[in-house]
């Protein structure tokens, strides 16, 4: 790899806000679902977040952090709220910024897609489909919603976190409010694009007014949901220069959803990043730093990503691959990562490895092989339902 051409991925960015991240390396959003059943962060988890630390990245990024326990995604998610264990918490926040890097949380709501164990599903619009059945959010409900954003935000920063991410993208509830095939209603929050935007910017809004004007917020949004009907790049397009026009510092550009039986796009055969194409034509209509997330692969593709016009590239299997990666890359260790082949993999099989994977690096015990994927989904699925117990069994408030 041309060293000069390298040089563009360790070169510092300064945020709107005025922070700067050392390098334009980040771990995007994963639901590492490493919490402990109660939404507090394991032993496990802190130590994952440790090693991306020290693993040379800019900023890592917790996903699916929920400020509300009624709506969450899985029972391994994070609860950021007046029940937490916030030495816990500040233990996390401690682990994930050594080495000059920032952990950030990804504020969450699963809305219609809450995991029905532990929750009792709401979204935009009520919806009885295959896979998938929620009643409606009242007006009252989505009049409360940003405020509920702002105090888990304002939560975050107090307890040492460098910055949030409001989740917006893979069908979660701000991105089933930008979707046509979720939003339904007919109040001003449903119908145009401009309609089916105003909640994201009034969390935005609402958020950068609780955490002040040095505290990095980013927003991570789908180029398109990839369901007939759905979310599409015009939208997003749009929905880009709203933002613009906001307090927010970044723009995570992804894309995909976790609809029942859709294809998750992080399973994807092919070879290159997915989204860079939407990214480039969302590039004219911000000033905001754009980072693109998804299929990211080699070193050649990051550093060709960044000589286009692109601010940061959030890297996630790469980095649950090898942890050091961004310092082997900087020190010429290694140009790409090991990915690993699957043959025939059983419904849901790889996401279960990579996030089985997580739980060994946290644990200090990753291995070389790949082993088995469908012991890889059963352990994972014999997780979740221990947790769903504890969640359950917990007096939320």
């Amino acid at each position: 790899m041309d060293t000069h051409h390298k040089a563009s991925l360790f070169q510092p960015l300064e945020l709107p806000c005025g922070v700067i991240l050392k390098n334009r390396i980040g771990k995007s959003a994963m639901s590492d679902s490493l919490g402990d059943g109660r939404g507090d962060p394991t032993d496990a988890q802190i130590r994952l977040y440790e090693r991306w630390a020290e693993g040379g990245l800019a900023v890592s990024i917790v996903g699916e952090v929920q400020g509300n326990p009624h709506f969450a995604e899985k029972p391994g998610n994070l609860v950021l709220g007046p029940a937490s264990d916030v030495e816990r918490f500040r233990a996390l926040a401690r682990a994930g910024s050594i080495n000059g890097a920032q952990l950030w949380l990804q504020l969450g709501h699963a809305g219609a897609m809450a995991h029905p164990p532990i929750s009792d599903p709401k979204g935009p619009s009520a919806l009885d489909i295959p896979g998938l059945t929620c009643s409606a959010l009242t007006l009252k409900e989505v009049r409360d919603l940003p405020s509920e954003f702002a105090r888990t935000a304002h939560m975050a920063k107090k307890l040492g976190f460098g910055g949030v991410q409001i989740h917006a993208a893979h069908g979660f509830l701000l991105s089933q409010f930008l979707s046509p095939l979720f939003n339904r209603r007919d109040d001003k929050y449903g119908g145009s694009v401009t309609n089916r935007m105003r909640l994201l910017l009034e969390v935005a809004h609402e958020v950068r007014t609780a955490v002040g004007p040095s505290f990095p917020i980013a927003v991570k949004l789908n180029a398109t949901d990839q369901l007939e009907g759905g979310f599409h790049e015009d939208d997003a397009l749009a929905v880009v220069a709203a933002l613009d026009e906001t307090g927010i510092d970044l723009i995570d550009v992804s894309g995909g959803t976790y609809f029942p039986g859709a294809k998750s796009a992080s399973d994807s055969a092919g070879s290159g990043p997915y989204f860079f194409d939407f990214a480039e034509q969302a590039r004219p209509l911000t000033d905001k730093p754009l980072m693109v997330t998804g299929g990211f692969k080699t070193l050649r593709q990051v550093t060709g990503a960044l000589d286009r016009g692109i601010d940061m590239i959030g890297l996630a299997r790469a980095l649950v691959l090898d942890p050091s990666l961004p310092s082997k890359w900087q020190s010429g260790a290694v140009d790409d990562p090991d990915f690993p082949r699957f043959q025939d993999p059983p419904e849901g099989g790889i996401t279960a490895w990579y996030t089985m994977r997580l739980t060994e690096i946290g644990e200090d015990r990753e291995e070389a092989k790949v082993g088995d994927l469908h012991e890889a989904v059963r352990t994972y699925e014999a997780r979740d339902e221990v947790r769903s117990g504890i969640w359950k069994e917990r007096a939320w408030e």
